[in-house]
């Protein structure tokens, strides 16, 4: 599911090479947690939540069909000072 996401995300970014996914697995629940440039936050988002809400479904459509755990995507951006620390 990483990869999935992954995939996508970066083809709507300027700068792919800064997107960066961490996954949290618990035993029902696996969070991914997306880092995004603070440029590109707003083609993450969306105009109201629209394109993380998409986002999401499609996380919750494709893990369904593979098994019964749930996704969480949870996006965040670092400021300036912390972002060579993620990267």
């Amino acid at each position: 599911m990483k990869e999935f996401i992954e995939n996508i995300v970066k083809h709507l970014v300027n700068k792919p090479e800064n997107v960066h996914i961490d996954q949290i697995i618990g035993e029902y629940t696996t969070v991914l947690e997306m880092h995004v440039e603070s440029s590109d936050i707003g083609k993450v988002i969306g105009r109201n939540g629209q394109m993380a809400n998409s986002l999401r479904t499609l996380l919750a459509a494709a893990s369904a069909k593979q098994n019964k755990k749930k996704y969480v995507l949870e996006i965040i951006t670092a400021p300036k000072k912390e972002r060579s620390k993620i990267f």
